[in-house]
């Protein structure tokens, strides 16, 4: 694999004794310093923009997870409050609801959430208390686990953007200081 940037020397070129010096840049040849430096001043920002890219979609999808996991508790919610509250037995049936078998095939299939259930019907199903609450449990620490992984994602994201930004920022200063300097340079000579 070829460097980013060779120097080459310019043969009989030389300002004051100092030989000159052209620039193959990204297997670009005949470049200044300027352009070598700014290539690889952006080479650093731009790999931390595509981490950024690749976080930024793993954070989408925790999102949606925890969106998913969401709608999954609130069907086990709506369904637990169909039980009777009077006698409660681990064994009272819910009502037939399509967003409690909506929330089971997202859960179970989707997600890989173990859940059982009394009957279905259709496209709607029905649960006993028992395996109201012990569904509940289970979605609730996917949900936190989830939860907590996009937190955590979310600092690891926000921490790349800060790096990114510094990274353009820095390689915008080197490059805005090299074309000063080359100015100077140039003005001095002149007069």
């Amino acid at each position: 694999m070829a460097n980013l940037i060779e120097p080459t020397e310019i043969a009989g070129a030389s300002v004051y004794g100092v030989p000159q010096t052209s620039y193959s840049v990204d297997g670009v040849s005949g470049q200044d310093y300027i352009a070598a430096l700014t290539a690889a001043s952006f080479k650093q920002s731009v790999a931390i923009e595509q981490a950024v890219k690749g976080y930024a979609e793993v954070v989408r999808q925790r999102e949606r997870k925890v969106e998913d996991l969401g709608n999954v508790t609130a069907a086990l919610n709506a369904a637990y409050s169909t039980l009777k509250v009077k006698d409660q037995e681990s064994d009272d049936k819910t009502d037939y609801l399509s967003e409690l078998y909506k929330a089971y095939q997202t859960a179970v299939f989707k997600y890989g959430i173990s859940m059982s259930y009394d009957k279905v019907d259709g496209t709607t199903m029905r649960m006993t208390r028992r395996q109201v609450m012990n569904a509940q449990n289970s979605v609730q620490y996917a949900l936190d686990t989830e939860d907590n992984n996009l937190k955590q994602d979310m600092v690891s994201l926000q921490s790349l953007v800060s790096k990114r930004d510094n990274a353009f920022s820095t390689a915008s200063k080197l490059v805005k200081k090299a074309g000063n300097a080359a100015s100077g340079t140039i003005s001095n000579m002149g007069g």
